[in-house]
Protein backbone atom coordinates (compact mmCIF):
# COMPACT_ATOMS: atom_id res chain seq x y z
CA UNK A 1 0.00 0.00 0.00
CA UNK A 2 1.37 3.42 -0.94
CA UNK A 3 1.43 5.85 1.98
CA UNK A 4 2.63 8.99 0.21
CA UNK A 5 4.30 10.41 -2.90
CA UNK A 6 6.99 13.06 -2.56
CA UNK A 7 6.92 14.04 -6.21
CA UNK A 8 5.83 12.63 -9.57
CA UNK A 9 8.22 9.69 -9.52
CA UNK A 10 8.96 8.88 -5.85
CA UNK A 11 6.58 7.21 -3.39
CA UNK A 12 6.80 5.53 0.01
CA UNK A 13 4.92 2.39 1.02
CA UNK A 14 3.21 1.88 4.37
CA UNK A 15 6.15 -0.39 5.29
CA UNK A 16 8.61 2.46 4.66
CA UNK A 17 10.02 1.26 1.34
CA UNK A 18 10.95 4.22 -0.85
CA UNK A 19 10.09 3.55 -4.48
CA UNK A 20 11.43 5.44 -7.50
CA UNK A 21 9.16 4.86 -10.47
CA UNK A 22 11.37 3.31 -13.12
CA UNK A 23 11.57 4.25 -16.80
CA UNK A 24 9.96 7.68 -16.45
CA UNK A 25 11.07 11.19 -15.61
CA UNK A 26 8.86 13.92 -14.21
CA UNK A 27 9.47 17.65 -13.61
CA UNK A 28 11.50 18.51 -10.50
CA UNK A 29 9.87 20.20 -7.48
CA UNK A 30 13.06 21.85 -6.20
CA UNK A 31 16.60 22.53 -7.32
CA UNK A 32 18.22 24.17 -10.31
CA UNK A 33 15.96 22.37 -12.80
CA UNK A 34 12.79 22.97 -10.78
CA UNK A 35 9.48 23.38 -12.59
CA UNK A 36 7.11 23.68 -9.63
CA UNK A 37 3.79 23.96 -11.49
CA UNK A 38 4.07 20.86 -13.70
CA UNK A 39 5.93 19.04 -10.90
CA UNK A 40 3.03 19.56 -8.48
CA UNK A 41 0.54 18.50 -11.17
CA UNK A 42 2.53 15.29 -11.74
CA UNK A 43 2.76 14.62 -8.00
CA UNK A 44 -0.95 15.20 -7.48
CA UNK A 45 -1.86 12.97 -10.44
CA UNK A 46 0.35 10.20 -9.06
CA UNK A 47 -1.10 10.60 -5.57
CA UNK A 48 -4.61 10.19 -6.99
CA UNK A 49 -3.53 7.00 -8.75
CA UNK A 50 -1.76 5.25 -5.88
CA UNK A 51 -1.97 6.76 -2.37
CA UNK A 52 -3.96 4.53 -0.04
CA UNK A 53 -4.18 1.81 -2.67
CA UNK A 54 -2.71 -1.64 -2.76
CA UNK A 55 -0.19 -1.76 -5.58
CA UNK A 56 1.86 -4.48 -7.18
CA UNK A 57 5.54 -3.59 -7.30
CA UNK A 58 7.76 -5.03 -10.02
CA UNK A 59 11.19 -4.37 -8.54
CA UNK A 60 13.94 -3.64 -11.09
CA UNK A 61 16.97 -2.50 -9.08
CA UNK A 62 18.06 -0.08 -6.35
CA UNK A 63 19.31 3.43 -7.09
CA UNK A 64 22.16 5.40 -5.53
CA UNK A 65 19.78 6.82 -2.92
CA UNK A 66 18.84 3.30 -1.74
CA UNK A 67 15.38 3.59 -3.28
CA UNK A 68 13.76 0.63 -4.97
CA UNK A 69 13.46 1.31 -8.69
CA UNK A 70 10.25 -0.36 -9.82
CA UNK A 71 7.13 -0.38 -11.90
CA UNK A 72 3.85 0.10 -10.05
CA UNK A 73 0.54 -1.47 -10.96
CA UNK A 74 -2.92 -0.72 -9.60
CA UNK A 75 -4.85 -3.79 -10.66
CA UNK A 76 -3.79 -4.29 -14.28
CA UNK A 77 -3.03 -0.59 -14.79
CA UNK A 78 0.63 0.34 -15.25
CA UNK A 79 1.12 3.55 -13.27
CA UNK A 80 4.10 4.77 -15.31
CA UNK A 81 2.23 4.27 -18.57
CA UNK A 82 -0.67 6.29 -17.20
CA UNK A 83 1.67 9.09 -16.11
CA UNK A 84 3.14 9.29 -19.64
CA UNK A 85 -0.27 9.03 -21.34
CA UNK A 86 -1.60 11.89 -19.18
CA UNK A 87 1.37 14.09 -20.08
CA UNK A 88 2.80 14.20 -16.55
CA UNK A 89 5.93 12.17 -17.35
CA UNK A 90 8.26 11.30 -20.19
CA UNK A 91 9.89 7.98 -20.92
CA UNK A 92 13.40 8.16 -19.45
CA UNK A 93 15.27 6.89 -22.51
CA UNK A 94 18.42 6.04 -20.56
CA UNK A 95 16.49 3.43 -18.55
CA UNK A 96 13.64 2.62 -20.96
CA UNK A 97 15.06 -0.84 -21.63
CA UNK A 98 14.06 -1.83 -18.08
CA UNK A 99 10.33 -1.58 -18.87
CA UNK A 100 8.89 -3.63 -21.75
CA UNK A 101 5.97 -1.24 -22.34
CA UNK A 102 8.32 1.59 -23.44
CA UNK A 103 9.12 -0.30 -26.65
CA UNK A 104 5.46 -0.04 -27.67
CA UNK A 105 5.04 3.68 -27.06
Amino acid sequence: VIASCYDGDTCTTTTGERVRLGCIDTPELVGMRAEPVPAKAARDFLRNLVVGKKVRIRRITEDRYARTVAELFVGERNVQREMVAAGHAEVYQRYAHQCPWTEVE
